[in-house]
């Protein structure tokens, strides 16, 4: 399986949330970014690694950092549609799917 793709939303979230971490502490940012690619990596060898969600989707909780990737899949393709912080406006990317 090809490796996963953002949806634009989903990236520039995750960036976002990178860019304050890295704010609150220098360095930060990175290991939020290497913990959520390690997650996304993880989902082309097993695409149901993560617990069935809202609908069709998925996720993964991330172990250090208060966040969900949240994907689609499908024989194809894994799409991540969110990386959702699990306290604020939850289900806010539902429209997405």
């Amino acid at each position: 399986m090809a490796d996963p793709v953002f949806l634009p939303a989903a990236r520039e979230e995750f960036l976002a949330a990178a860019d304050r971490y890295d704010a609150a502490s220098p360095g930060l940012g990175e290991e939020f970014i290497a913990e959520v690619e390690r997650a996304v990596a993880r989902l082309t060898t097993f695409p149901n690694h993560g617990n069935p969600y809202f609908g069709e989707s998925r996720r993964i909780v991330l172990r250090r950092f208060p966040y969900d990737v949240v994907y689609l899949r499908s024989d194809q393709e894994i799409v991540v549609v969110a990386i959702a912080h699990q306290r604020r406006s939850p289900f806010y990317w539902r429209e997405r799917i």
